[in-house]
């Protein structure tokens, strides 16, 4: 019996520490996927919603997303005469009985019985911002990377219901700036430039709406030179994914995106007493010129703050904000005033100078960046403000997981106590004292396999009580 149990112990720690390094020797796979092609005009834009895409298949870890326009012959198309404002993919579930309809107003996702949104953790009102990767220009030069032993989990079947399958939509947004009287104008979206005077959605612009995504939207046209000539080409967007298959070691990652603009009010429920977020993101927002006159002094600053509370606490395991043109940082901060990630933009050079090609990013060491459920944090946002820039955002990409990678819980029944007893006991036996022999029924290689056996289990314990100690 003795033996039995020793045995028995023996594989389930062994099988333990086995699953936990298990990822390592996992196999990334990576593949550049294609949207359907769009045509650009100089000055044009294009703002599509392409749905069921490409997509790995299968339960996975997703590990990160890149992506490109190009043109016929997979030529990357340059931000100084393509600016690609956004580029984002949306998780869905879709019934095998429903279509997509062909034509869809921009930002209205199908609703109905056939298709469900499966957006990503939050915090955003209704369906806004919840897309799982999603970058504009910076994408040129910023890792997306998830660290191991981490994922983001796709294609598990168990929450896809009955009928549906998992599907993926890929939303773009660019800018042909070729020829623009102002390309950083057109890429601001300002409204003195586009020739728009109600939104996407029919409504007339507001006086005090000077440029932003309501001018900038599908089929509308930005100024170009009149002795311009250019052609229209017809361009994809090459998304390139890394994925791995999923395992049970590797520690799922919860998405969140945080808006500057989010204009967040705790409610209380006056009957349970409960208190509950509500959120009013906007994107977008204006920055204005220091000076009312409009010549701003060079060196002056734009600073934006948003209060928000996260929903559900954990370990940050990355972190990344999407700014536009002229910003200088973003921070986010605890409600202790530490400072959880912060990120600055990286500027090209030469035809792409005053462009943002790549973001700096956080990648905690593990443990090191805790945030509480419900803790409230402030979100700063700075730009540039010797003039006036509009439909500039801020949102702070998070991924959150319970645990880190090098804390393992330890298996069930299993305790700080047990593995004390069982080093005591080994210490003894080594030394020679009378500890209490641990013998098999059957003598001989039994117990010879229960010796060495204990052996290893004491030194498996005292590794995983290390490591469960210093979480």
């Amino acid at each position: 019996m003795a033996a039995a149990a020793a045995s028995s112990l023996l594989l389930a720690l062994l099988l333990s520490l086995a699953t936990a390094q298990a990822w390592e020797a996992l196999p990334l796979q990576k593949r550049a996927f294609y949207s359907p092609s769009f045509s650009m005009a100089p000055g044009s834009v294009a703002f599509d919603y392409f749905y069921d895409v490409e997509f790995p298949r299968g339960h996975l870890a997703l590990k990160s997303f890149r992506a490109d326009v190009v043109d016929a012959d997979d030529n990357v198309i340059p931000y100084h005469e393509v600016y690609l404002h956004h580029s984002y993919i949306v998780r869905y579930y879709q019934a095998r009985n429903y279509s997509i309809p062909p034509v869809l107003d921009i930002e209205t996702l199908p609703y109905g019985d056939g298709f469900i949104y499966r957006r990503n953790h939050g915090i955003c009102q209704g369906d806004l911002l919840g897309q799982y990767f999603g970058l504009g220009t910076e994408m040129q030069s910023t890792p997306t990377a998830v660290p191991d032993p981490y994922g983001i989990e796709i294609g598990n079947p168990a929450p896809i219901p009955h009928g549906f399958d998992e599907k993926w939509l890929l939303v773009v947004h660019a800018i042909d700036t070729r020829g623009a009287v102002d390309r950083f104008g057109c890429a601001e979206c300002r409204r003195d430039l586009y020739n728009v005077t109600v939104d996407q959605f029919g409504e007339p612009l507001k006086d005090d709406y000077y440029g932003g995504l309501s001018c900038c939207y599908a089929h509308t046209q930005c100024k170009v030179r009149e002795d311009y000539e250019g052609t229209t080409r017809s361009l994809r967007m090459r998304y390139t994914l890394t994925w791995t298959e999923w395992v049970p070691s590797i520690i799922p990652v919860r998405v969140y995106i945080f808006d500057v603009t989010d204009d967040m009010k705790l409610v209380v429920n006056p009957s349970s007493g409960a208190v509950a977020a509500k959120h009013d993101c906007l994107i977008e927002y204006m920055v204005e010129s220091c000076h009312v006159d409009g010549n701003g002094e060079k060196g002056c600053a734009d600073f934006k703050k948003s209060i928000v509370a996260m929903p559900k606490g954990g370990n940050v395991i990355f972190g990344l904000t999407h700014l536009h043109s002229g910003a200088i940082n973003s921070t986010l901060y605890g409600q202790d005033g530490r400072v959880l990630c912060t990120t600055k933009p990286i500027y090209g050079e030469g035809m792409e100078e005053g462009y943002i090609v790549g973001m700096s990013t956080c990648y905690p060491e593990p443990g090191s960046v805790w945030i509480d459920d419900g803790e409230l944090m402030v979100h700063e946002s700075v730009y540039t403000a010797e003039r006036r820039r509009t439909g500039v955002m801020a949102l702070f990409y998070l991924l959150v997981a319970d645990r880190v990678a090098d804390t393992p819980a330890a298996p069930a029944g299993f305790n700080d106590n047990y593995f004390m007893g069982v080093r005591s006991m080994l210490a003894e036996k080594l030394a020679g004292g009378g500890g209490g022999a641990v013998r098999s029924g059957d003598g001989g290689a039994s117990g010879a396999f229960v010796g060495v056996g204990l052996v290893l289990l004491g030194a498996v314990a005292t590794a995983l009580l290390l490591r469960v100690k210093r979480s």
